[in-house]
């Protein structure tokens, strides 16, 4: 077997970015990432500061004022492996199965760094966060994204590149409501959104089984814009060797990454529940 890092890693990345929903770019920003080498590295976030706003009159003497910048750190604490085998004689029936392995490793990787990510809702400010709220019917599935929007709108959230993540079955109770815009029958011609399902009171609907359960059958389904969290990661190695025991060659990467809520008033949570 022809080792190919360069392509097998692709392979991987790419498989990542396509299944990512809560750390895709569209909940999560990039802006940020650098160069990662090792778990434990940090990345520098500058938080610009605000501009103040000032009554003018003719003749006023202007001060410019000095803005008062901050600095935040992601540290890159996770640090997730894959290794496997190809064994000569699957492969001599199998054909090249790399891509397909490799893809298969990039899911896996897309699923834990999901799960990471969406447990960060409980880092969403305390005024954005809805008590438990029976989620039984369309009407009322889509009245309580109404609630997670006023929300957003009173903390001053830009209205563009709105999102909420919700799990399967508060999709099928959208379904069932007529404001819900259903991703088929949009009509747009523009590319929907890694998971997205469709359109609801200014959101963009994602559907992810990585929605995280906070207590028997109540949910965690949370709204925000891509601001809100920053998200680093680098697939940091992928090689391969050959095994002495056995006739396979084995094959191993390293997944780095880390995951910071930087604007904890940019994200809105509803505790759904089922029942």
């Amino acid at each position: 077997m022809v080792f190919k890092p360069e392509v097998w890693a692709a392979e991987a990345l790419t498989a990542l970015r396509k299944k990512l929903v809560y750390a895709s770019p569209q909940i999560v920003n990039h802006d940020y990432e650098g160069e990662i080498k090792k778990v434990g590295d940090t990345v520098h976030i500058k938080m610009l500061g605000d501009v103040t706003v000032r009554t003018y009159s003719s003749g006023d003497t202007i001060s410019y004022e000095d803005l008062a910048d901050a600095e935040m750190t992601i540290k890159v604490d996770q640090s997730k492996m894959f290794a496997f085998k190809v064994d000569d004689v699957d492969k001599a029936q199998a054909g090249d199965e790399m891509p397909k392995r490799m893809a298969n490793a990039g899911y896996s990787m897309a699923l834990d760094a999901d799960s990471h990510v969406a447990q960060l809702y409980t880092q969403a400010q305390d005024a954005n966060v809805i008590d438990t709220t029976a989620i039984t019917s369309g009407d009322a599935a889509y009245n309580a994204l109404v609630d997670l929007k006023v929300i957003l709108d009173e903390a001053n959230v830009e209205d563009n590149g709105r999102y909420v993540v919700v799990p399967s079955w508060y999709h099928g109770l959208l379904l069932k409501n007529a404001n819900f815009i259903n991703a088929e029958k949009s009509g747009s011609t523009a590319p929907l959104l890694t998971g997205q399902v469709g359109q609801a009171a200014g959101f963009a609907v994602l559907q992810s089984n990585a929605v995280p359960i906070i207590t028997g059958d109540d949910y965690a389904v949370t709204a925000g814009v891509n601001g809100a969290i920053s998200f680093v990661d680098q697939l940091a190695e992928v090689e391969s060797f050959r095994l002495q025991s056995t006739f396979a060659n084995a094959v191993r990467g390293l997944h780095l990454y880390g995951a910071k809520v930087i604007r904890p008033d940019a994200m809105a949570v509803l505790t759904a529940s089922r029942t």
